[in-house]
């Protein structure tokens, strides 16, 4: 059988749009890992100091997440051969969302394939069209497209406008209809913080659903990594939680937890949940091994966010813009390097995998136009010593580019 090596006339229109890209300067191509995701590791070949992973807390490689992966694989085999509804929901499974449900504090959780998914198979679950969104403008696009697929009107606050939401919450308050308060507890470009109490305050004021996508605080806020609303102490005050397993907890899915009505009715309105195959049990092992280091490790955090105080004082030393100047200021470990234009972004991410750094440049559509960044992210597993040659190689680039001065 003969094998198509080229577009055919039906979608030209999609290489047209990638050769605008490349006239953009801002195609890529993905970089492939050869080991493993570590502070160091090799893409394409090349050793470089990655600054690039979610992997905040190093629990992609910890030992326990290892071991418990390969015993789970060993009793349970690779796979679990359903969707959960009709003979995919393994024990391990259970004892996973019984885990999270403790963990964070509240009755019951449910785990979808990812985090994405969690947010946009909840969001569309629980609204219909004669119901309303008020949403933060900042929102990841797991959220856009939940909402969009729910069909409920959409209005969009302006990011951590408080005043704002409560504007759009006033216009809606004597419609029909339910409405949900939405944001992003961590947000994933600028690593800046929910205003959550007053966002609760509003909620409870309008009688809205509170909701909160937590993936960037898990592991890194609050308690043992419990996210915003430990962080805020505003448990009993967001209706749902959402998170992730495959940022620090290190493995993969996502997950939402909240009252025990909520997961039954999402077990049966979810349609990412009902209609994608289970984890893995290897998968629902490591997290839930994840979850026991989250307890009993608590100075991973601890080292995660004293790299993260040295690596913003000494990118500002340099004086590099990571936020503050136009843009929201970074909280977290999430600490973008802002250039401004697209090309000269994506120029220098390459320029720095060169000289041995992975930073990831991020371009239009997923920031605003003339808002490019280089997102950086340390983890409680870089040295002092690779930190340091990291910013001695930005110090160097950013020098020859003419970013710093």
């Amino acid at each position: 059988m003969a094998t198509q090596t080229s577009t055919r006339p039906q979608l030209s229109y999609l290489t047209e749009q990638l050769n605008q890209f490349k006239q953009k300067g801002t195609y890529f191509r993905l970089r492939v890992l050869d080991d493993e995701q570590a502070p160091v590791c090799t893409f394409d070949g090349k050793r470089v100091i990655n600054l690039a992973s979610n992997n905040y807390l190093g629990l992609t490689t910890h030992p326990r997440l290892r071991e418990a992966a390969l015993q789970a694989t060993r009793k349970y085999g690779v796979g679990s051969g359903a969707v959960r509804t009709i003979a995919g929901t393994m024990k391990i499974h259970m004892e996973l969302e019984e885990k999270i449900a403790r963990f964070k504090n509240v009755e019951a959780s449910v785990v979808f394939q990812s985090g994405f998914a969690a947010n946009a198979g909840t969001v569309s679950a629980v609204l219909g069209k004669e119901d309303f969104i008020i949403s933060d403008e900042l929102n990841h696009a797991s959220i856009i497209d939940g909402a969009r697929l729910s069909r409920a009107a959409i209005k969009v606050f302006r990011h951590k406008d408080v005043a704002h939401a409560e504007e759009l919450l006033k216009e809606v308050a004597g419609q029909p209809g339910h409405k949900l308060l939405i944001t992003d507890g961590v947000f994933s470009m600028d690593g800046d913080v929910a205003p959550l109490p007053a966002l609760c305050d509003l909620a409870e004021k309008y009688g809205a659903i509170m909701m909160v996508d937590d993936a960037h605080a898990s592991g890194v806020l609050g308690r043992n990594g419990r996210g915003t609303i430990d962080h805020f102490h505003v448990h009993g005050r967001v209706d749902i939680q959402v998170g992730t397993l495959s940022k620090a907890v290190g493995a993969l899915g996502g997950y939402v937890c909240g009252s025990r009505d909520l997961i039954d009715f999402l077990y049966h309105r979810a349609r990412p949940f009902l209609f994608s195959t289970s984890h893995p049990p290897s998968v629902a092992a490591s997290c839930i091994a994840a979850f026991e280091v989250l307890e009993q490790e608590p100075e991973r955090i601890e080292k995660l966010w004293d790299n993260t105080r040295y690596w913003k004082k000494e990118l500002g030393n340099l004086g590099y813009n990571i936020g503050g100047v136009n843009t929201p200021a970074s909280e977290t470990p999430i600490t973008p390097i802002i250039i401004g234009d697209g090309k000269l972004t994506m120029d220098f991410s390459r320029e720095l995998f060169k000289e041995g750094v992975m930073g990831t440049g991020i371009a239009f559509p997923t920031v605003p136009e003339g808002k490019a960044r280089v997102r950086t992210i340390v983890t409680a597993t870089h040295t002092r010593e690779e930190l340091d040659g990291a910013l001695e190689v930005l110090r160097r680039v950013g020098k020859r580019m003419g970013i710093l001065r």
